[in-house]
């Protein structure tokens, strides 16, 4: 069997590419051959199958008149992606293909080439962008799910993306495109993370096949120990808004506990947050450690007493939180999205509403307290995150994909 993975970023970015490195190293081990197909970069990871991949486009840089066009059209609909989509069909001649983050860069005329051939497709839904055309479900500081019925022009009227008129519409508009040329009805299956999102997804009606909601897993390599108790509590991740920091910030400094807060990231909102920490006089019990990586980060987690995600968009199933999990943390999660699903409240940590200062701060404090049971939490972690659990299952997808045939 011959697999053929899809993510727009050819290095370690996110989760999306975390869980599209980590499947093609799962399905390398049970026997299966692996081809890949992305955009190109500097920071790729080496790869057989680069000479395919589509020229570096990043919609978040200044460009000129022609270049905007040039590039809005690629967004749209590019035909660089497909021509050199359909020359690796052919070259290599995969048995499925395994989509993740595809949207923008690579554009949804990969999708229509692989049908075309007739070749399954399974989608990886790892953010809502199939539903929501900035992908977060979520404008100027609120949620908002106005897109979900195929309406995709409030994206437009509302702004919201990134605050610019132009970006928007251009986000309308391509969402508008997906649906004229039904790309999503042109998949064979989708898996999503939390129940949330396959809820989220089946509301919309724009698949035409099963949506199974699958946990993400941890790598295979994942060591799941029980640990000590740590002295601090940890946020790790992007430095960005929806992520709830600056509600977690302000929180820990109504609790007056005697735990520091480290906050491990960066991202837009890193000098407003520690401007934030120093305001509330927290500048000794708020500390901001950048950017870490590795077995560096492996520590920190290792050694705090709890990992804080307290976002208020709609998450999925962060790896932040598995990390965490599998190394016996307990941990503090909001309501929204995928986090409830992750969290046995009280006992593998607390789950509090999505941007209430009051209710956090109740709930760092019982943490402070908690009776910890970390045997528990990484024995729990090790069955809900099992790679091997995830490849049979995902393999058994395949096979039944591809013994009947695109359904197309």
């Amino acid at each position: 069997m011959k697999v053929l993975l899809v993510n727009k970023f050819h290095y370690l970015k996110g989760g999306s590419e975390t869980y599209y490195f980590a499947l093609g190293r799962l399905l390398n081990e049970k026997g299966i051959d692996v081809i890949y197909f992305s955009m190109k970069d500097d920071k790729n990871m080496p790869c057989a199958q680069e000479s395919y991949f589509v020229s570096h486009v990043d919609y978040n840089n200044s460009m000129s008149l022609v270049q905007t066009v040039t590039a809005s059209a690629k967004l749209l609909y590019s035909l660089e992606a497909k021509q050199r989509f359909e020359k690796l069909l052919i070259d290599e001649k995969p048995d499925i293909i395994h989509l993740n983050i595809f949207q923008s860069q690579l554009s949804g005329s990969i999708v229509e080439a692989a049908y075309k051939r007739h070749i399954p497709i399974v989608y990886t839904a790892h953010d809502l962008k199939s539903v929501c055309p900035n992908y977060l479900m979520m404008h100027h500081q609120r949620t908002c799910e106005e897109c979900l019925d195929g309406h995709y022009w409030h994206c437009f009227t509302n702004n919201c993306m990134k605050a610019s008129r132009a970006k928007s519409l251009l986000a309308s508009l391509e969402a508008y495109v997906y649906k004229t040329r039904k790309i999503y009805q042109k998949i064979d299956y989708v898996i999503t993370p939390s129940f949330f999102y396959k809820n989220k997804l089946e509301t919309a009606g724009i698949f035409q096949c099963p949506i199974e909601h699958v946990k993400n897993f941890l790598p295979p390599d994942t060591v799941y120990a029980a640990g000590t108790r740590g002295n601090y509590f940890l946020y790790f991740g992007r430095l960005s808004r929806e992520k709830g920091i600056c509600t977690l910030i302000k929180a820990f400094s109504k609790a007056q506990i005697k735990e520091k807060l480290y906050i491990v990231g960066s991202g837009p909102e890193e000098d407003r947050l520690r401007l934030m920490g120093k305001e509330l006089g927290m500048e000794e019990k708020i500390l901001f450690l950048g950017f870490k990586t590795g077995s560096e980060l492996k520590s920190i987690v290792a050694n705090a007493l709890c990992v804080c995600l307290t976002s208020e968009w709609y998450e999925n199933g962060p790896y932040s939180i598995l990390e965490a999990q599998a190394l016996g943390k307990p941990v503090i999660v909001s309501d929204f999205g995928g986090l409830p699903e992750l969290v046995e409240d009280g006992r593998t940590g607390y789950i509090t509403e999505a941007g209430n200062i009051p209710d956090l701060t109740n709930k760092i404090r019982k943490m402070s307290q908690f009776k910890l049971d970390s045997a528990y939490i990484s024995s729990k972690a090790a069955n809900a995150y099992s790679a091997d659990q995830y490849a049979e299952h995902v393999i058994d997808i395949y096979k039944i994909l591809i013994s009947r045939g695109s359904k197309h």
